[in-house]
């Protein structure tokens, strides 16, 4: 199997997620999160013209994030998404052709997990971290619980209904990797309440993990 590229050391472990991004808009949404603190951005596969998007983020801003796609299916889709410069391979299932594809290109990957089997079987194909999805049906220790079976050293993320808001409950977990989507970004949002709520979510995610490690 070919070995994946380790998750990359992030000082904010915050994943921005902007399902219906369009390609014109793209330049100033990320730059926006770029702005805030964001170093990571997926434009899921399912937005409009989504490699026109991730093509002119990376060149724009890739030797300082990390950028990629999610709803990621098929290894087409991964070979499209390295010809754009894209890094970050996220998907909402385990795939082992999808993997190992990205795998092949030196790609980080993320998939999307549920049970204890399925986090097992991402493990064992390769996949440096994880996207528990939905985060807010599982919940913080419903997540915690999944991650004690985990080899040492796995990234966990929590995806799906989470916000700044629920950083305090997770980072008390020891979840500190969060993909976010709605809470900073629905399409025709302006540049302006984007940063905003970026900033906001910065804040409240250094506050969250300091306080955690000062206590």
């Amino acid at each position: 199997m070919t070995q994946a590229a380790p998750w990359p050391r992030l000082s904010r472990e915050l994943v921005a997620i902007l399902r219906g991004l369009e390609p014109d808009n793209a330049l100033d949404t990320a730059g926006a999160l770029v702005d805030a603190g964001f170093q990571a951005i997926e434009v899921p596969l399912n937005s409009p013209e989504p490699f026109r998007s991730i093509e002119s983020i990376a060149k724009a801003f890739g030797d300082r994030i990390l950028v990629g796609a999610g709803t990621v299916l098929t290894p087409a889709d991964v070979d499209r998404l390295n010809d754009t410069g894209g890094r970050l391979v996220v998907s909402p299932n385990i795939d082992a052709a999808v993997l190992a594809r990205a795998h092949e290109h030196g790609m980080v990957t993320m998939p999307g997990v549920f049970s204890p089997t399925e986090a097992l079987a991402a493990v064992a194909a390769g996949a440096p971290a994880l996207k528990f999805f939905p985060a807010s049906v599982l919940g913080a220790s419903g997540i915690k619980a999944i991650s004690a079976v985990l080899p040492a050293g796995t990234i966990i993320g929590a995806v799906g209904g989470v916000s700044e808001r629920d950083f305090g409950t997770y980072v008390r977990n020891g979840i500190r990797l969060f993909g976010l989507g709605s809470s900073i970004f629905r399409p025709g949002m302006d540049k302006r309440e984007i940063a905003e709520r970026a900033r906001r979510t910065v804040s409240a995610w250094d506050a969250a993990v300091n306080g955690t490690l000062e206590a």
